[in-house]
């Protein structure tokens, strides 16, 4: 079994609702771990998707982005627990670069 990467707590605390997102936030900026960050930045995006979601509840199109958002949260907290910095196709690689006042 592999050692778990420096930060990995502090990536599986920015999956736990989007106040956990923050709190691993603050926690990683004295002291840096780029799993965490990379994870974090992954979680913003998330929130940002979900928030999407709820101002487009009252369409149909609401109701799939935000079974899409919980799926993807799902599969990037399983990424998460399993030491792997890998996460949605497509929408991950943007995150970091979009998010990178997360840094």
């Amino acid at each position: 079994m592999s050692a778990a990467p420096a930060g990995k707590s502090k990536a599986i605390i920015a999956y736990m609702t989007f106040i956990g997102m923050f709190i691993a936030y603050f926690m990683n900026r004295d002291d840096k771990h780029e799993f965490a960050r990379w994870h974090i930045k992954n979680m913003f995006g998330l929130v940002l998707l979900l928030f999407c979601s709820l101002a487009l509840q009252n369409y149909p199109i609401g109701f799939y982005i935000y079974w899409l958002a919980f799926g993807l949260w799902l599969f990037s907290l399983c990424m998460a627990v399993f030491n792997k910095q890998m996460g949605i196709p497509l929408l991950s690689a943007k995150f970091q670069i979009w998010f990178s006042f997360l840094d």
